[in-house]
């Protein structure tokens, strides 16, 4: 699936001069890490928003949003923002720096550094193992 180069361009805007911005092909689309964590993508013309499971239900009240359903089972966190959401320029930033905020949360950060950890001793048992 394509996804809309425009959005792609507005979000880039959104974001900012951040450094810590890295886009990935992901879900058929694209998507934005921010600090090394998934904050928002692209899928077709729609906003891939990562709210956080306590953001997830608030979110979802919102107008032009719906759940995101990826191999046919709703990811909680998620949330599509559909193109008649984001249609202005503030009403994306909103989005993007809601995305953000969770992104570089401490939740969100503690979760890296574990998941790190977790990699970092799997590599050195391979190694043992290997030796």
């Amino acid at each position: 699936m394509a996804y809309d180069d425009k959005l792609a361009d507005r979000i880039r805007c959104a974001l900012g001069p951040r450094d810590d911005v890295e886009e990935k092909h992901m879900f058929g689309g694209l998507a934005f890490m921010v600090a090394g964590s998934m904050a928002c993508g692209i899928i077709g013309a729609d906003l891939m928003a990562r709210v956080g499971r306590d953001g997830y239900e608030a979110a979802l009240e919102r107008p032009h949003t719906r759940l995101m359903e990826f191999t046919g089972r709703p990811l909680s966190g998620f949330i599509i923002v559909d193109a008649a959401g984001i249609r202005t320029a503030a009403q994306l930033k909103k989005w993007v720096a809601e995305t953000v905020a969770f992104a570089t949360s401490p939740e969100q950060r503690a979760k890296q550094k574990k998941a790190a950890a977790k990699k970092r001793a799997g590599a050195r048992k391979q190694s043992v193992v290997r030796a």
